[in-house]
């Protein structure tokens, strides 16, 4: 009983520090643009707790992130955000929400089926998930649900809308964070064995 209770706070301290920088980081990338949308730094966390405590956890981390881009939707700090709840906020909601909760999901199914076989090979293939399923749900949502906003307020004469979400919007943002991911891999994969052999202590 005694060591359930201890697992029970670790996770909970655990959990509450991963949001802290993932709130602190989302407003550090607020201020970090490379074209349109602001580079997600909140990624490494998402992961971190996905393979730390499983895909819920994961999932809620992801989900989070999506409510703090919605703030600064509202707030107009997110000014490409705040365009796309002005006009179509449904679609916006659903894009913001769906894209990193899934993501944190994911990567903590991932990382569950993996770890069993090699615990680096888990870190590396879930890491790199993160970045992969919140852009390509990103540029699908932005497809199928704010098409036409898009291309009223930011697609270019001459151009695509794909061509702006994959190169304008997900390019150097997508490198940029799937690059960090992978860097930092083995690090998490180091950190969540430590916490883990602490935890079962």
């Amino acid at each position: 009983m005694e060591k359930t209770n201890r697992e029970k706070i670790g996770k909970l301290v655990g959990m509450a520090v991963l949001l802290a920088i993932l709130i602190v980081l989302q407003l550090i990338g607020n201020f970090i643009h490379i074209g349109p949308t602001n580079i997600s730094l909140v990624l490494i966390p998402i992961a971190l707790g996905a393979m730390l405590y499983g895909p819920v956890y994961g999932g809620f981390l992801g989900l989070v992130f999506g409510v703090i881009v919605l703030i600064g939707g509202i707030t107009g700090t997110d000014a490409f955000t705040n365009i796309l709840l002005n006009e179509n906020p449904v679609g916006t909601i659903a894009i913001c929400i769906v894209k990193s909760t899934a993501a944190g999901v994911v990567a903590g199914l991932v990382y569950k089926a993996l770890a069993k076989a090699n615990h680096l090979v888990a870190s590396i293939v879930s890491a790199a998930l993160v970045p992969i399923i919140n852009t390509v749900l990103f540029i699908l949502g932005g497809l199928t649900l704010v098409g036409p906003t898009l291309e009223k307020n930011f697609v270019a004469e001459g151009s695509t809308l794909l061509y702006f979400l994959v190169i304008g919007c997900a390019g150097l943002n997508f490198i940029a964070e799937f690059a960090v991911n992978v860097i930092f891999a083995p690090a998490l994969n180091r950190l969540v064995i430590l916490i883990k052999d602490k935890q079962t202590r």
